[in-house]
């Protein structure tokens, strides 16, 4: 078999895999950018669990999806932004839309809470998204790295970072959100963030709960420092 034929072949079995109604509603139900569980997406699929893995193992053959395994629980999400555009082109040439992931988390835990010891919620996305943008991290093969920037940003802040990155532990990685469906920062970095933010009084820890509430010095810090509205 030449090149081409390896090609048609390997467009013809992404094109199966994407093809099947159910296992294009799993798909579709991914292009906001939340990762979903196997029992969410086949309530999405309207088949049952059993149906639900062998159509995730064949996206997963294909590589148009990937899961993370975070404690007992696989979450499943689009394998990478290429392949979200493929299903926007499909998506535009069929001229559907697509319902928005609604998370069913209390409000006060959405908003901000403890994730072992980390900030995670709204409020901790919306921070690991402002260090990226602001060019403080940036990812390597073991998670995330501090850029000379961002080494000089969060030493300011108060972090030291040279006791950070000797902990025995993983020092920066995208831990997903489970009411959110997107990353938080975890790992060390992300506890020192934590506790810098606590003894700032920038947050306040209920005392019976993991609920993390943001006060209004921590507004004004928080939109000064990183310019984030909260």
């Amino acid at each position: 078999m030449d090149v081409d034929e390896q090609t048609d072949a390997a467009v013809s079995r992404i094109a199966a895999a994407i093809g099947e109604p159910s296992r294009a509603r799993m798909l579709f139900s991914l292009m906001d950018g939340h990762a979903r569980t196997a029992t969410e997406l086949a309530m999405v699929a309207d088949v049952a669990p059993s149906t639900a893995s062998i159509h995730l193992n064949r996206l997963q053959e294909e590589r148009l999806i990937k899961v993370l395994v975070q404690g007992k629980h696989r979450y499943y999400s689009l394998e990478g932004p290429l392949v979200a555009d493929t299903l926007e082109c499909l998506s535009i040439l069929a001229g559907g839309s697509r319902n928005k992931f609604v998370p069913n988390t209390p409000n006060r835990l959405r908003a901000a809470r403890t994730c072992y010891d980390h900030i995670a919620g709204t409020v901790g996305v919306s921070l690991h998204d402002r260090f990226i943008k602001l060019g403080w991290l940036a990812v390597n093969t073991s998670g995330y790295h501090v850029t000379p920037h961002g080494a000089k940003a969060f030493e300011a802040l108060g972090i030291d970072l040279e006791a950070t990155q000797a902990l025995r532990r993983k020092f920066a990685f995208a831990c997903l959100d489970w009411s959110e469906r997107r990353p938080h920062l975890g790992g060390a970095l992300g506890s020192a963030f934590l506790n810098l933010s606590l003894k700032r009084r920038w947050l306040t820890q209920d005392l019976d709960s993991r609920v993390l509430s943001v006060t209004s010095l921590g507004r004004r810090e928080m939109l000064s420092r990183f310019g984030l509205q909260i």
